[in-house]
């Protein structure tokens, strides 16, 4: 690719070591060309209006103006497609939180504090996270519509009926059969009382979707929800704490042992994946970092899906939203082959980055494809 043709990286980080490291994991990038450096916010936000970067990296911890600022400046003023570096303490987690939610489309986590001398090791994480933010849609930064608790509609058991029975609010989400052609499914009684599990798994993008989805989940809902999200460990504590506060349901970072219970969302932590077991006449979650990554990743949507594809007691509704790859479309096969499941995947209108949700339906075994607002209306169509 030549050079006219690649995108343009500005690299922002208050350490000049940091910034000539960065450059260099570009040199001889087929995609991307750093065009210039920057040594905080206020510098990025002059170098981004003269450079016109495609796309940019930007360290969180920064003197005169840190990357928060910054970066919700840019969203206002000068848009662009922008890759967070974080530390991993938890301040930095939820920095990094902060940070997508104001519009950034994915982090790095850095391995060793501000001065990382051993960043090498996310040297291809780092680069293939910037490849896939460049390519990402300016339209696509602005911040959701419903990101503050007080606007988004709670779902009451009147309303569900009401929807159920018009239709209205579901009226974006398009039968696949419009998407793909025919194809045979095995035939499915879907009971709406008997037990029901609800799977989601997302990636790039997925913070800010698992917002959108899971604040609009009424407490009462009959049914645990399992959550895979690629992050790093130590991150995915905050994302759980965070959507724990402004959401009715209780949202916790799974645990060894924990027995599942209708009304609560577990998020399979950074390092394992989330797994189930019988106990008793119940289910207790099992987390698991023996079993390698699947396609680089644990938790794995995968592997998620192919555990609990084994266990006949639910029914089961599995959500593919925005992420980059095709992580849940093995998966998908493994729960549509075993039960009764509904799937439903995110358009490629509201994705971040329409990778898993392209893979899932590619399968052809997709139910309903839908915009990310109207994700929780979707499910609670399914349950009792």
């Amino acid at each position: 690719m030549d050079f006219l043709h690649k995108s343009k990286l500005l690299v922002v980080d208050d350490s000049a070591f940091m910034r000539k490291l960065i450059s260099d994991f570009f040199v001889g990038n087929s995609k991307v060309e750093v065009v210039g450096t920057a040594r905080n916010g206020k510098d990025a936000i002059k170098k981004i209006q003269t450079l016109k970067p495609t796309v940019v990296t930007m360290d969180i911890e920064m003197p005169e103006m840190n990357g928060l600022e910054a970066l919700n400046e840019i969203m206002a003023i000068c848009p662009v497609p922008v890759v967070m570096l974080s530390s991993t303490t938890q301040r930095g987690a939820e920095n990094a939180l902060t940070a997508i939610e104001y519009g950034a489309v994915d982090f790095v986590a850095k391995p060793s504090g501000t001065i990382s001398l051993d960043l090498h090791k996310i040297q291809n994480e780092l680069v293939h996270k910037v490849e896939q933010a460049s390519l990402v849609p300016i339209s696509k930064l602005k911040k959701p519509a419903g990101s503050k608790k007080q606007q988004v509609p709670t779902l009451t058991a009147s309303t569900i009926k009401k929807e159920i029975l018009n239709e209205r609010k579901v009226a974006h989400s398009v039968p696949i059969s419009t998407l793909v052609p025919e194809v045979k499914k095995p035939h499915m009684e879907w009971s709406r009382v008997s037990k029901k599990i609800v799977l989601i798994g997302t990636s790039t993008g997925g913070p800010r979707a698992l917002q959108e989805v899971i604040t609009k989940i009424p407490k009462t809902i009959q049914a645990p929800i399992l959550i895979v999200q690629h992050m790093p460990a130590g991150f995915t504590k905050s994302l759980a704490s965070r959507l724990n506060q402004l959401s009715e349901i209780t949202v916790k970072e799974a645990e060894q042992g924990d027995i599942l219970q209708n009304g609560v969302a577990y998020i399979a932590p950074g390092g394992y994946h989330l797994k189930l077991r019988k106990v008793g006449t119940s289910f207790g979650v099992v987390l698991d970092n023996n079993e390698p990554p699947r396609s680089g990743h644990r938790p794995s949507v995968d592997v998620m899906f192919e555990d609990v594809s084994q266990i006949k007691d639910f029914d089961k509704v599995a959500v593919i939203m925005t992420g980059m790859g095709h992580d849940g479309s093995k998966g998908l096969k493994a729960l549509k082959s075993t039960g009764n499941v509904i799937a439903i995947s995110e358009s490629a209108d509201t994705c971040i980055v329409y990778g898993m949700p392209k893979a899932a339906v590619e399968t052809q075994l997709v139910d309903e494809v839908a915009d990310v607002d109207d994700i929780a209306q979707i499910i609670m169509k399914y349950l009792p």
